[in-house]
């Protein structure tokens, strides 16, 4: 435990969450300029690239290139949260897709056909379906997140076994930092190995889009599954063994979301999210009704 209180804030203390956070938006903005520079250079035939990705063609499709750094950090802040409060850690998954849709929306954006045939280009469609997402998805992490900051009246009971949980969580916390880190090197190096300037092989944008996340929400879905069986330890009520296994459920729907594209892609996002909120709802009923049963009724003698 005396190890845990030194690494502990090395990774996830308030001073470093603020370092990162200014060293993550420094390096966004270079980002930008340096792949705004890169489409003008290859627009001018300055330098030729030969690469014919549609990350290449306009400068409104810079813009991904800051939002890919911010995902990052917001990655880190999911892991920051968990040890605090879990239904904050679940909020975090579901701003992280909803920033990859909005990310996507400028890829799109810089390759909409403004034609009367807007509902026949494939391109164009999905755009239609990635925008009406952003603003579902917007709409139901606001319900979660009202949700998940009611509380009820419930007695703290048997402090020192809730501390013991979030010393268990703050472990994991410590161990997925350098976790996500390096995988994120291996998949930005894989992702540059695999780039042939002398040929037009750049990565299909498809791949890049889901590029180190799908693989980030497979270990969450781990990570969920640990949280959920060390909570065995510490609780036996229903209403919080079904909560914590229907954010499993919900972070898998995102997961397979990953491996389709177009509109059903879209649906398992919003079902995801939208199965989170239905949860967290009903979680909550128990948590009211449990509240209510638990009050002292006073009796009153006649006089």
């Amino acid at each position: 435990m005396v190890l845990l209180n030194k690494i502990y804030p090395v990774f996830l203390s308030e001073n470093t969450k603020k370092r990162i956070e200014k060293v993550i938006l420094y390096v966004a903005l270079l980002g930008f300029f340096i792949h705004l520079a890169l489409i003008f250079l290859s627009k001018f035939n300055i330098i030729n690239f030969h690469l014919e990705s549609e990350l290449f063609k306009n400068p409104i499709s810079a813009i991904y290139t800051p939002f890919s750094f911010i995902l990052i950090y917001e990655v880190y802040l999911l892991i920051y949260y968990l040890p605090k409060s879990f239904t904050t850690y679940i909020t975090k998954q579901y701003e992280i897709i909803t920033l990859i849709i909005i990310r996507k929306l400028f890829k799109d954006l810089s390759g909409l056909q403004l034609t009367s045939n807007w509902f026949e280009i494939k391109d164009d469609l999905q755009f239609t379906y990635d925008i009406l997402a952003s603003i579902v998805l917007f709409y139901l992490i606001f319900q979660f997140q009202k949700q998940g900051k009611r509380k009820n009246n419930q007695p703290k009971i048997d402090v020192p076994k809730i501390e013991r949980f979030i010393n268990r969580k703050k472990i994991l916390a410590v161990f997925l930092v350098p976790t996500f880190f390096i995988m994120a090197l291996i998949t930005f190096s894989s992702w540059l190995a695999s780039i042939s300037f002398t040929t037009e092989g750049l990565t299909s944008f498809e791949t890049i889009n889901n590029l180190f996340f799908d693989e980030f929400f497979t270990v969450l879905i781990l990570v969920d599954v640990v949280l959920l069986l060390i909570s065995f330890f510490y609780t036996d009520k229903f209403h919080k063994i079904i909560r914590n296994s229907g954010f499993i459920v919900s972070t898998i729907l995102i997961r397979l979301s990953f491996g389709v594209s177009g509109l059903v892609s879209t649906v398992l996002i919003i079902s995801a999210v939208l199965f989170g909120l239905a949860i967290i709802l009903i979680h909550n009923k128990f948590e009211t009704n449990n509240s209510s049963s638990t009050k002292p009724t006073i009796k009153f003698k006649r006089l």
